[in-house]
């Protein structure tokens, strides 16, 4: 496998080095994975989090977000015209404009999303990895 795009939760999950929320089949894709991936939309997700206290971190956001794409050798997809579109044309998609954007960007890219998020998981058209 070569390309990995992450979904918030697996990407939270990775940076704070919480390897027992990730399945065997999930560990086995990341070592795997040439090039880890996250949409921008997850650094918007992470930042709502903190900014609602359902996250605590030791340093500000955005140096958690700057340390942890480094440090974990993970490349942001930006949000384009394309992947916005895509969002809004996706199958059986419930309403969380994150989650959609995170499916569309899986679709645009064609990369597989690495996620435990079971209604994602069940989305047609999205190659899903847990």
């Amino acid at each position: 496998m070569n390309e990995l795009l992450l979904d918030t939760h697996v990407w939270i999950w990775l940076s704070m080095e919480d390897r027992k929320s990730l399945s065997a089949r999930a560990l086995r894709a990341l070592q795997q994975a040439s090039l880890k991936f996250i949409s921008a939309i997850s650094c918007w997700e992470l930042a709502k989090l903190v900014e609602k206290r359902r996250m605590g971190l030791s340093i500000p956001t955005l140096t958690w977000i700057q340390r942890s794409l480094k440090e974990f050798d993970i490349r942001l997809v930006e949000l384009t015209a394309e992947i916005a579109v895509e969002s809004t044309l996706i199958n059986g998609m419930h309403a969380d404009p994150a989650d959609q954007i995170i499916a569309a960007t899986s679709r645009v890219t064609g990369m597989p999303l690495l996620t435990s998020d079971k209604r994602l998981r069940q989305l047609q058209g999205v190659e899903v990895i847990w």
